[in-house]
């Protein structure tokens, strides 16, 4: 009685539950179009992953909340402007301007 008690609160603490669903977003597929038509707490959390993203890639270990937010006003302008673009690249490109005025 004991061994199946316990195997029985296993099985329950390892079974998914159903506030525990997974959302799987493919990025390089989001268009600046999807990402202007987002609710505000999705662009937010859109835009943190991708600036995480991106300065991982450059090397940095720390975040300018000020630049954070000025670039991503300004990506969200010019997709707003070019809903077609895929945001990703978009993003890509204003990382390389940046690159050549330093």
């Amino acid at each position: 009685m004991k061994k199946s008690a316990i195997c029985l609160a296993l099985g329950l603490a390892l079974a998914p539950t159903a506030g525990s669903a997974q959302v799987m977003i493919q990025m390089e597929k989001i268009t600046c179009g999807d990402a202007v038509a987002m609710p505000p707490d999705d662009q937010l959390m859109i835009e943190a992953w991708m600036s995480g993203w991106y300065n991982q890639k450059l090397g940095y270990t720390s975040v300018d909340l000020d630049a954070f937010a000025r670039n991503a006003d300004n990506i969200m302008k010019y997709c707003a402007a070019h809903p077609k673009d895929q945001l990703m690249g978009v993003i890509q490109a204003a990382v390389n301007q940046m690159q050549k005025k330093q």
